[in-house]
């Protein structure tokens, strides 16, 4: 289960993975400090709010552990027209929530998908400040490991859980679950069923 579209296609095609199904989307925001230095609730897109951070090198924590949102992030700087190195560049390699915690302690901005900034928003310093642009889509999707490569996988339990996540079942569990009364992911594996 797994949100990096771009290497999820790849790990299918380059035979790793026996075929993905779309389980269910969020989104990717931008938070940092209520001060906002880098002013970036005036962007006019998620990129240029990243282009607002570097110009004005406000500190900018990145998990840095090669991670979805990691790659979305980098997926993002590519992007601008900025190098995303130097003091106020951090790379932390920890998970999100402990990135949401340091970015609060340094008064800092990070992307976070916005399931864990539900979770993590009451305990945080930190604002959501830039979120909506159609770039921060956040698709999760589930693939099961070739068998015809790894023979010692239990493949009927991958499957078994793939059909479970995708049935109507599974995906009324998922838009049914409640975090504070908000909802964290919407699902879409019965939309598309063969992504």
């Amino acid at each position: 289960l797994v949100h990096a579209r771009a290497a999820e296609d790849r790990f299918v095609a380059e035979g790793y993975g026996a075929k993905r199904y779309d389980v269910m989307f969020n989104e990717f925001i931008l938070i940092g400090s209520e001060s906002d230095p880098a002013n970036i609730k005036s962007a006019k897109s998620a990129v240029d709010a990243l282009t607002l951070i570097a110009g004005k090198q406000a500190k900018f924590i990145s998990r840095g552990d090669n991670s979805g949102t990691h790659k979305k992030e980098q997926s993002l700087w590519e992007k601008t027209d900025s190098e995303p190195d130097g003091k106020w560049y951090m790379e932390a390699g920890q998970g999100m929530g402990k990135i949401i915690q340091i970015a609060g302690e340094l008064d800092a901005y990070t992307l976070t998908d916005s399931g864990t900034w539900l979770v993590y928003k009451d305990k945080s310093p930190l604002k959501a400040l830039y979120q909506g642009d159609k770039v921060l889509f956040n698709p999760y999707g589930i693939i099961a490991v070739n068998p015809e490569l790894h023979k010692h996988i239990n493949n009927s339990g991958a499957n078994a859980l793939i059909d479970w996540i995708t049935s109507e079942e599974g995906q009324k569990r998922i838009g049914d679950f409640r975090f504070h009364g908000e909802q964290l992911f919407v699902p879409n594996a019965l939309n598309k069923k063969d992504q």
